[in-house]
């Protein structure tokens, strides 16, 4: 009979699959606070108009959509880095023999901080390049919390419980083409990032070609050309490093 693992660490895999959910509902919040352009509605960080960010009046939430995004956003990274002080402690209690799953908990912790103090500095420095390392560090978190809610769970202990006629090598090449993927995917995830942060969502207006070419010239009369017709339509100028990051 497969070894059950114990109810302390069925407790910490329950709060890690919490603790992944509300990164979720975090990363839907940020992008709602890129999409709608919400990201500077608070001009101020750590405060929130000079309030304590927990003091924040609610009726001043609903002044303006753009203040409700961004301090719900606050609000709710706030509350996942509470979570990972718990988780991270609690880790190094039950997993004390597993030395390497208690500093990927450290890890996470470190990382939520930093993810903190970059949304800050987005805000202050009115950098968009801080806004590009958040988005991607955001990304990388929620899959750690993903992976160490897997490494507790009940799944993973049977998992390890090589079944008969399994090889190690069959093992070993589906651990490595699922690392390659995994990066394939990240490396997509830091384009689009990219993209969306340097406002090239719409530099590109059409699909399957681009600007009528399998590959869009980008010299100076034709961006000037193309940005004329854009402003005929109302649209955004565009210049050669958002076509480029579209591409």
């Amino acid at each position: 009979m497969p070894q059950k693992p114990p109810l302390s660490r069925l407790l910490l895999h329950v709060f890690l699959l919490l603790t992944a959910l509300a990164t979720l509902f975090l990363l839907c919040i940020g992008g709602l606070v890129t999409s709608t352009g919400s990201g500077l509605a608070v001009p101020d960080w750590p405060t929130s108009y000079g309030y304590n960010m927990f003091l924040f009046p609610i009726s001043q939430w609903f002044s303006d959509r753009g203040i409700f995004y961004e301090h719900s956003h606050r609000l709710v990274a706030s509350g996942v880095g509470f979570m990972t002080i718990i988780l991270c402690v609690w880790i190094w209690v039950v997993e004390r023999a597993r030395p390497w799953l208690c500093w990927l908990g450290t890890a996470a912790l470190v990382l939520v901080i930093i993810q903190g103090v970059l949304g800050g500095l987005r805000v202050v420095w009115l950098r968009n390049e801080m806004g590009l390392i958040h988005a991607c560090l955001a990304q990388g978190f929620f899959v750690l919390v993903c992976f160490l809610a897997l490494v507790t769970s009940p799944a993973w202990w049977r998992m390890w419980e090589k079944p008969p006629g399994t090889s190690s090598k069959c093992v070993g090449g589906f651990f490595k083409w699922s690392l390659a993927l995994t990066l394939l995917i990240y490396v997509q995830l830091m384009v689009g990032a990219g993209m969306r942060h340097a406002h090239a969502g719409l530099a590109i207006p059409d699909w399957p070609l681009a600007y009528g070419q399998v590959w869009p010239k980008t010299d100076p009369a034709t961006l000037k050309s193309l940005n004329e017709k854009r402003w005929e339509v109302r649209q955004m100028p565009t210049t050669a490093v958002q076509i480029h990051l579209q591409m």
